[in-house]
């Protein structure tokens, strides 16, 4: 694989073979080998121009991307499963937090730093509304999802998220500010720039998993522009992360797709910020003095751990990392009338 993206990347198995510290003949070699097992040609010639990789080749490459993709959070797990085993059975002095929450580049970086500290963070990446049922279950200490800025206190945000969450019973603690917007081909060919351009004939749109708090963003802002998801083309067609997304645009399969710009950057997109919001975590009031918390929201307000924010792109520090807030001072969603639907979508 390392060497169909050397040979994509560099247009000849010369350029290829030096840019991967390989001779020539072994680049050759190699590739010949994997064509008889495959029995199907992987690059192709033709007199005066570039080495290029046939179409089962770009099938391939994208499989193993796709396929990368959509593991990591699954990987993920893995390594915060192996590092809370030794954690617990050698580290007398080390605190352990189990946290239930959407995919976050940052979250990922957060667990490595704080580990560090002597904070290991058994992290699983799940949608923000299976995250706040698996804390409200007790499956997790923490919980961590995401919401606009401002959400309307009647939006569809706000009716999925407020039966989930209970005013004197859950406390949020400030994470980051992170822009989502569409992931699009480099040089957004398609002139993308806000969700009506979504319907435009023939392009395609690849969208996340029902239960996801970015799919819900996507919902919401449709619904609010009335934009009816059957003019949407691949509306249907869903992936579990942000990655995976940024995969399928990046192998040509869909036009665009809704996520972040870390994502977007990780695999050479153009990203087109739609909105900001605010990333969240979320815990029962009743564990905020455990030491592992404690442990937490010192490592989020530490000078260390905002420098490192300000170096993942689509991410700001906030003022409000590692503080704990009301429910009623950071959301408007408490302020529906008596009698008012809060029928959950999700």
């Amino acid at each position: 694989m390392d060497m169909l993206q050397a040979v994509r990347e560099s247009g000849s198995i010369g350029a290829a073979a030096k840019s991967m510290q390989l001779s020539y003949r072994h680049v050759w070699g190699e590739l010949k080998r994997w064509e008889q097992v495959l029995d199907q040609p992987l690059i192709l010639w033709e007199k005066g121009q570039a080495a290029r990789l046939s179409e089962f080749a770009d099938k391939l490459l994208w499989a193993e991307r796709q396929a990368q993709a959509r593991l990591s959070p699954q990987i993920s797990a893995l390594q915060a499963e192996l590092e809370k085993t030794f954690a617990v059975a050698f580290d007398a002095n080390s605190h352990l937090l189990t946290v239930y929450a959407s995919h976050d580049d940052a979250l990922v970086r957060l667990r490595e730093h704080a580990a560090e500290q002597a904070l290991h963070l058994d992290m699983r990446f799940c949608g923000s509304v299976d995250a706040l049922r698996s804390l409200n279950e007790g499956r997790c200490n923490v919980a961590g999802f995401h919401a606009p800025m401002q959400p309307s206190p009647r939006s569809l945000v706000a009716r999925t998220y407020k039966p989930l969450l209970r005013t004197g019973q859950h406390k949020l603690i400030g994470f980051a500010l992170r822009q989502q917007g569409l992931m699009v081909t480099p040089g957004n060919p398609r002139r993308i720039q806000q969700l009506s351009d979504l319907t435009q004939a023939g392009l395609r749109y690849i969208n996340r998993s029902l239960g996801t708090g970015t799919r819900l963003l996507l919902d919401d802002a449709l619904l609010s522009a009335g934009i009816a998801a059957r003019q949407i083309t691949g509306y249907d067609q869903e992936e579990s992360s942000h990655a995976a997304v940024a995969a399928a645009v990046a192998a040509g399969v869909a036009d665009a797709g809704l996520g972040i710009a870390s994502a977007a950057q990780a695999q050479g997109l153009d990203f087109v910020p739609l909105m900001q919001e605010c990333y969240w975590l979320v815990c029962l009031k009743s564990v905020l003095e455990t030491p592992s918390v404690q442990a937490m929201t010192r490592v989020l307000q530490s000078d260390a751990w905002q420098q490192h924010m300000t170096t993942l792109p689509g991410y700001e520090t906030t003022e409000l990392a590692g503080q704990v807030q009301s429910l009623k001072k950071a959301l408007p969603w408490w302020h529906f009338k008596t009698g008012h639907n809060t029928h959950t979508a999700y």
